[in-house]
């Protein structure tokens, strides 16, 4: 993975307060963000995930501001029912999501989510709940079939990307893009596998996940202006 920063943006640790319980995340503002991206993590990953920190670090380049959170409290992530409980992670991150729409330096953006594995069910499924109020979805190397039955009222337009060696959940993605209503992309990244951990490829995922949300921000931007 290598870093494009070339001068670092300033993050800071936020407390969230969701369904009884505070979150933990990161967050980066850039100066005149376009957008804000929150980020819903996979089974067994949280805000120190070295390849969605590294997305998220690409995205900031591109003046889009994000929110690493960890969806769950320590306690919980022990349990392995809640770390795929996807109807209290998607609970979780609209109150994450109503968070970002409170907090002074990101209520004025149009918010994005980017989600990972079964994080990108809980983010679709949000997706869905909220409408009109989400500008963009990036899953990857997501489990969308998670979310199938709610995939028809997803309105934000929606980005999968899927390595191309990770057979089982090409056909997945295949059949929740099917699904999906609204504007949507498919994208398969060769001799990819599931982490994305070959040469260039999560460099890859980063450039066009940057591209989605800095298209469709901008223009949530533009009509809101």
């Amino acid at each position: 993975m290598t870093q494009r920063r070339s001068a670092p943006i300033q993050e800071r640790y936020v407390e969230v307060p969701a369904d009884g319980v505070t979150l933990k995340g990161i967050l980066a503002v850039p100066r005149n963000a376009a957008g804000v991206v929150l980020f819903a993590h996979g089974s067994g990953s949280g805000r120190f995930s070295p390849r969605n920190n590294y997305v998220a670090r690409v995205l900031q380049e591109a003046s889009i501001a994000t929110l690493l959170i960890d969806l769950l409290t320590e306690d919980e992530a022990e349990d392995r029912r809640l770390v795929f409980d996807i109807d209290l992670l998607t609970r979780r991150v609209m109150d994450a999501s109503g968070w970002l729409q409170q907090n002074s330096e990101t209520r004025s953006l149009p918010i994005g989510y980017f989600g990972a594995s079964t994080g990108s069910a809980a983010a679709l499924r949000a997706a869905a709940e909220e409408g009109s109020s989400i500008a963009a979805v990036v899953s990857r190397g997501g489990r969308p079939d998670l979310a199938m039955d709610q995939l028809t009222r997803v309105q934000a337009p929606t980005l999968l990307i899927v390595g191309g060696d990770d057979f089982e959940v090409v056909e997945l993605n295949q059949a929740a893009y099917d699904r999906l209503t609204g504007q949507k992309e498919l994208v398969i990244v060769p001799g990819a596998t599931h982490l994305f951990e070959e040469p260039g490829t999560l460099e890859e995922v980063a450039r066009v996940a940057r591209d989605w949300f800095s298209r469709h921000l901008a223009k949530r931007m533009k009509r809101a202006a």
